[in-house]
């Protein structure tokens, strides 16, 4: 049996599996225990092997690799338009299948296992900053059924906690709620801390990610996520990788008529929220008592919102990131500089 390409829909437990010829006939269609997939790989000669990128995939990208196969790991997004009604694991495994056989098909690059390891941490972190927005916003929500209102803002809280210890309206019971929140809240801020003072580390010892810290709006929290998240090899251009980020115009165009929408907001929300706050720290100092800003930078806010202003500078910053890691070059002042 001469296959040309295998494509596997992963579960928890049970694998389905899709093989074709070279004509792309079907002419496997088997299913596996996860126990059974890497002896089952082990005795067929090298194939090409489509997944879809999801959870574990990478670790099934890279143990399938050392077995000699070329692994393929497919975006999700792309293999929906190929499924059929009637939804099963053996047609999410064809689907797949249709499309790794698309010539221009876009592809995840396999990750190693320390490269994933690297952006744990940033992931973490991002899961503790909202686990402790979570906090404060039920912590101010209960405030007011009691009818203290705060200002927003985590420096706030403190405020906050001590008005409810305070008042005499409040019944005991919800005061030591109240204090089991702070509680709470306060050992989120801890953690956070903590993970921002690893990352400041990362940052000092990484060479990447100093060279970064130098373009205006890019801080070291971005930088260190940048160059633990970002390989430049994978993107044609700057402006693929903005596009990636999902900072460039979504395209609605037809009959010989050009429409561009608002941003796509596809790829990672992280790195795009992050430089997005970058651009609008550049943008809240680009005043003549603060330094210079660009004519550019000057014009286009003369023209735009601030916020729109910031997610063009956002897409510029982006591109300059991507050109400074592809060409291990230092950053040169621009004209986006603020």
């Amino acid at each position: 049996m001469a296959l040309k390409r295998i494509s596997i829909d992963t579960s928890k437990h049970v694998f389905a599996l899709h093989g074709v010829d070279e004509q792309d006939r079907l002419v496997l269609r088997h299913e596996l225990r996860r126990s059974q997939v890497a002896g089952f790989f082990t005795r067929l000669t090298p194939v090409e092997v489509a997944l879809e990128a999801c959870a574990g995939s990478h670790h099934w990208g890279r143990v399938l690799s050392g077995l000699g196969h070329r692994v393929r790991l497919i975006p999700p997004q792309y293999v929906k338009p190929f499924v059929k009604r009637g939804k099963n694991d053996h047609k999410d495994a064809a689907a797949i299948d249709a499309a790794a056989s698309r010539p221009t098909m876009r592809e995840v690059v396999v990750k190693s296992a320390d490269e994933q390891a690297a952006t744990m941490i940033l992931k973490h972190r991002e899961m503790l900053v909202g686990q402790r927005t979570q906090a404060i916003n039920a912590l101010r929500g209960h405030a007011a059924e009691f009818g203290v209102v705060a200002a927003k803002g985590t420096a706030k809280v403190a405020a906050l906690l001590a008005v409810l210890a305070s008042e005499a309206g409040v019944p005991a019971a919800a005061k030591a709620m109240f204090a089991a929140m702070g509680a709470h809240i306060a050992a989120l801020d801890t953690k956070i801390v903590a993970l921002d003072r690893e990352l400041a580390a990362a940052h000092k010892a990484d060479p990447v990610s100093r060279r970064l810290a130098a373009i205006p709006g890019v801080g070291p929290l971005i930088a260190i996520t940048m160059a633990l998240s970002v390989n430049p090899a994978q993107f044609e251009s700057g402006r693929h990788f903005a596009a990636w980020l999902g900072l460039t115009p979504k395209e609605h165009s037809t009959g010989g008529k050009r429409r561009l929408g608002g941003i796509s907001k596809a790829g990672t929300t992280r790195l795009r929220r992050l430089l997005v706050v970058g651009a609008m720290a550049v943008i809240r100092h680009a005043r003549p008592d603060r330094g210079t800003p660009s004519a550019w930078l000057t014009g286009l806010l003369a023209r735009r919102p601030r916020k729109v202003a910031a997610v063009a500078l956002a897409n510029k910053i982006a591109r300059v990131i991507w050109a400074m890691m592809a060409r291990g070059e230092a950053y040169r002042r621009s004209p986006i500089a603020a």
